[in-house]
């Protein structure tokens, strides 16, 4: 089916509805790469309101990707739930997008239709959004997680502590981990980016934070974030496994790529599960996904990068993650040009992520040869700070060593908590105050008052 609009004197025709969705989508360079982006302000604005006028339905009945030829196209159809969906399913995109906005419109309102809802919807619905809804409609749809804490409630918000070193050294790496600790980091998840993906390597690094977290106490979890065959395999071998992680994609063809399927994500979803290593919860999975991945593996069937990444949230809820994180600037300024884009890109990430129920958090980052800075960085963190997400990284002043970008640090979590009065998640908050390393207001005590742990962990790891 075509859509055609006017603006003018001049009609705008779009082939069909893939067409028209990436016509529709903010400028960015990633869809200028591939070909399908509106060549003018204007053939955008006449996608935009050509688009504000689809039915909701019609996302049911043309499907972007191929059924037959992908079993993502597959997941989002065969659950998709006809009774959640039944609320929404007479509105059209535009009118979609003023219900969604609505201050009628609750958060449980947002949590009965989640089911109902498919990537391609939520991502046409961004399309007509500006910033700042965005950002309002993200903070209505909390979503809740929990495996040692709770993580995503309202108010509060976590960060993932990332002590990359460039050769897996472990006395940097525990020194890293004890300085973000220091800073009241850690609560999303310990995280490390293994510079070798050997299996010795990676129990090393996973026994390392296990015997941290065991000998304080820590109630957060880790992760090696390496490919989820090796996971499996630590696992077989009892390696102290709390979360798997995986990069995911929008396309079966993408992630084939990265070497996974439906099938390998359940396998390793099982695995974890077995383990049973949770207290308060049973998420077991992490996923990282980025604008641009189905683009780079040549794999995205014409569609626009935006609604590509929305996809890879249906693959994520389907094994009900503890967190999901958009490595938002990390591939490049091929796909995401300057900080604008990166802006944009992350906040459409966190609020599509949000209303298909996925716990979003993101790596607000660029690489160095972006047009963007660390301002860029402070603005994104201080908007999708207001928008709820569920966390951001932590890196050593801002700069990862190993993997050659530029993140978030521990100080910017600081500065984000004081401004806005964001708290950490309930469980690590409770423990950070009686370890003397916060007050009761979560605010950081002096170096005396964290000296104790300090002076306990002296040894621990190597760390002097």
């Amino acid at each position: 089916m075509s859509y055609i609009e006017r603006i003018g004197v001049t009609s705008y025709r779009f082939a069909d509805l893939k067409t028209l969705m990436a016509k529709a989508s903010p400028l960015r360079s990633g869809d200028q790469l591939a070909g399908v982006a509106a060549a003018s302000e204007e053939e955008r604005v006449a996608a935009k309101i050509a688009l504000s006028n689809v039915p909701l339905r019609t996302f049911l009945n043309e499907a972007l990707v191929p059924y037959e030829s992908d079993e993502v196209t597959r997941l989002i159809v065969d659950e998709h739930a006809c009774e959640a969906f039944s609320p929404v399913a007479h509105l059209t995109v535009g009118e979609f997008r003023n219900w969604i906005l609505s201050d009628t419109t609750t958060t449980k309102d947002l949590e009965r239709v989640t089911d109902g809802l498919t990537p391609e919807m939520v991502a046409a619905v961004s399309k007509l959004m500006r910033n700042q809804d965005l950002i309002v409609a993200a903070r209505k749809r909390p979503v809740v997680t929990r495996f040692r804490n709770t993580i995503g409630l309202p108010a509060r918000m976590s960060v993932r502590l990332q002590p990359n070193h460039p050769t897996d050294d472990v006395k940097g790496i525990a020194a890293s981990m004890l300085d973000g600790l220091m800073y009241g980091c850690g609560d999303a998840v310990i995280g490390i980016n293994p510079a070798s993906d050997s299996l010795s390597a990676i129990t090393a690094l996973l026994v390392m934070i296990d015997d941290f977290r065991e000998r304080f106490q820590v109630p957060t979890q880790s992760c090696v974030l390496t490919h989820v065959t090796n996971t499996i395999s630590a696992i077989e071998k009892g390696a102290p496994v709390d979360l798997v992680f995986q990069s995911i994609a929008g396309t079966q063809q993408a992630n084939s790529s990265f070497g996974i399927s439906l099938a390998l994500l359940a396998e390793a979803n099982e695995a974890a599960l077995s383990l049973k290593r949770g207290t308060v919860g049973q998420n077991v999975m992490y996923f990282e996904t980025g604008q641009g991945s189905a683009l780079s593996a040549n794999a995205h069937f014409g569609v626009d990068q935006q609604t590509c990444e929305a996809r890879a949230y249906a693959v994520a809820r389907r094994f009900a993650p503890l967190l999901v994180n958009t490595v938002v600037g990390f591939i490049g300024p091929e796909y995401l040009y300057d900080g604008k884009q990166i802006t944009r890109a992350g906040l459409e990430d966190h609020f599509c992520g949000k209303l298909l129920g996925v716990p979003m958090g993101c790596d607000i980052c660029y690489t160095n040869h972006a047009e963007a800075d660390q301002d860029d960085m402070d603005n994104l963190l201080t908007l999708l700070s207001v928008a709820g997400t569920n966390f951001v990284i932590g890196v050593p002043g801002a700069d990862d060593v190993m993997l050659n970008y530029q993140s978030t640090s521990f100080h910017d979590a600081l500065y984000v908590r004081s401004v806005l009065g964001l708290r950490r998640a309930p469980e690590f908050e409770a423990w950070l105050e009686a370890m003397n390393v916060i007050d009761e207001q979560g605010a950081l005590l002096s170096s005396t008052g964290r000296q104790p742990l300090l002076e306990s962990a002296q040894g621990w790891g190597g760390v002097r």
